[in-house]
């Protein structure tokens, strides 16, 4: 185990003592003391092992319901040079989890608004995209990953600032059909961040802040966060492109190029704000009275669309028996990750949210250990509240 890295409690907060508006989950029960003490112990000794497992330099995990968070755990410490241990206030490069927290929270607005059709092509909202094929892809299919666009693609090497990167991805076109196969592809949410930018007429960090982050009092969650938060901030990886460490300017090169805002990837976040996007979504669309999307529309983005091509919903996974939800989910649970080591599962039929927040790509992506604390954390935080015996987890890889 790394030495001088410290780990403790960030505070329990009893579920029962808050308060919801909005429709209420499937399950709402109390959490007991015990249950609280329970699902405390489960956390504290998953990260406590990743950390000697040398998974991260740092991490905060934050359990709750639809009222709340009931439990949280900060292990480790910011970075080598950097012995500040992890709490719910910590800003962490979200990666991927772009896609959710900003990408598809403006789309599920746009869509129960009838200003987006998920059936419509693209190209309705976005007539410079002319690559080949270009016009054949839906909204639907890029929320899915099953545009047939490919996986990844170098802009930040080929492209020479942002408007160039912007001008290639509008040539790029599908190399399969539409429709009939799915691949996990960066370009399809970078397109859709194009998307919102033409639909509602800001740039995307403009509109995340006046449609998600204000109305949601998402305090700290920003693309392009200002320097003067770079002490909260966890450093991610020394990038060989760039000849630095990245430390509050995003960690994926494409979003770089992208002057940092892009649909895939660049916003940053604690876990105090994402504990307050996931009661959103167990509150069917709702926060704290102010209500962001339909119940109706909220619903149909965390479920299933296709299931001969895949088990993605409009934006999120869900449960496949081999990813990071875990083997005790519910069918009905929904979440993402990030590559820098974040992660967010929801279950509404056991009221529960999990986030997991680390820089574990610091002080190399090569570290892969997260795969496995992912799927022990989400299992054992289940068995804890006595959810459903879990088949054996694989070890941690190495």
């Amino acid at each position: 185990m790394r030495r001088g890295l410290a780990l403790g409690f960030m505070g329990l907060t009893c579920a029962a003592c808050l308060h919801s508006q909005g429709p209420r989950p499937l399950r709402t029960e109390r959490w007991s003391p015990s249950m609280t003490e329970r699902v405390s112990d489960s956390v504290r000794a998953v990260l406590t092992r990743a950390l000697a497992d040398n998974a991260f330099p740092g991490a905060v995990a934050i359990v709750g319901n639809h009222a709340g968070i009931t439990a949280s755990f900060g292990v480790g410490q910011l970075d080598a040079a950097d012995a500040t241990r992890p709490t719910l206030s910590t800003i962490y490069d979200l990666a991927s989890l772009t896609k959710i927290i900003a990408t598809t929270s403006l789309m599920v607005q746009l869509v129960d608004q009838g200003r987006v059709a998920l059936d419509a092509p693209v190209v309705r909202y976005l007539p410079e995209w002319r690559g080949p094929r270009a016009s054949d892809v839906t909204i639907r299919q890029l929320l899915t990953h099953s545009s047939g666009l490919a996986a990844w693609r170098a802009f930040y090497k080929e492209a020479t600032d942002a408007a160039d990167a912007r001008a290639q991805l509008m040539l790029v076109g599908p190399d399969a059909i539409p429709g009939t196969r799915y691949v996990y592809s960066d370009m399809n949410f970078m397109l859709l961040g194009m998307v919102a930018e033409k639909v509602t007429g800001m740039r995307l960090d403009s509109a995340f802040q006046a449609l998600v982050a204000k109305p949601l009092r998402l305090l700290d969650t920003r693309f392009r966060p200002d320097s003067s938060l770079q002490p909260r901030i966890a450093p991610t990886e020394f990038d060989p492109w760039r000849q630095r460490q990245a430390r509050g300017e995003v960690h994926d090169e494409n979003a770089f190029r992208f002057d940092g805002v892009s649909g895939h990837a660049g916003l940053f976040s604690t876990g105090d704000d994402m504990a307050r996007l996931a009661r959103l979504w167990l509150n069917g669309g709702v926060l704290d009275g102010t209500r962001l999307v339909s119940a109706r529309t909220a619903a149909l983005f965390t479920r299933a669309q296709d299931t001969l091509v895949s088990r993605r919903a409009l934006g999120w996974e869900t449960p496949t028996g081999t990813n990071s939800a875990g083997h005790r989910m519910s069918s009905r649970a929904f979440g993402h990750t990030g590559f820098t080591g974040t992660s967010i599962w929801i279950d509404p039929v056991r009221d529960l949210f999990i986030v997991l927040l680390t820089n574990r790509v610091n002080p190399t992506r090569q570290n892969t250990r997260i795969g496995g604390v992912r799927v022990a954390l989400a299992d054992a935080v289940i068995g804890a509240l006595g959810g459903a015996p879990a088949r054996p987890s694989p070890p941690m890889p190495e």
